[in-house]
């Protein structure tokens, strides 16, 4: 039996400024959308894999999420790690580099730390 890993969830206190960040550093743009009673759902996703991040925003939440020690990330390789790392600079973004290891990890409106790793050609 196969399983084939279509998406991961992260909630957001607010769906546009996270849909703006993640446009602006990761090139993930809305694919669909779903609302219901107390909450919308908007996928994100590039050319580059099948892969979507979920972002949910829940209606009536007014506390920050409690993203424990920030030890849960996801990855991005990025064609050109020196122009994602000049932007994600400029952003002001970059939250830890790991020089030894060539990686660094940006933050998310809402906490969340993401991966840069470079193309791994």
């Amino acid at each position: 039996m196969k399983f084939k890993m279509i998406h991961e969830n992260y909630n957001v206190a607010d769906l546009d400024k996270s849909l703006a960040f993640y446009e602006k550093a990761l090139g993930l743009k809305e694919t669909r959308r779903k609302t219901g009673d107390g909450f919308t759902i908007v996928y994100v996703s590039n050319e580059a894999a099948d892969f979507e991040l979920e972002l949910t925003q829940l209606d009536g939440h007014p506390q920050a999420y409690d993203l424990g020690e920030c030890e849960f990330h996801l990855a991005f390789q990025a064609e050109d790690y020196e122009a994602a790392h000049n932007l994600h600079e400029e952003m002001g973004c970059i939250c830890f580099e790991n020089h030894e290891m060539g990686i660094y990890f940006i933050q998310d409106p809402d906490g969340y730390w993401l991966e840069i790793v470079p193309d791994q050609k």
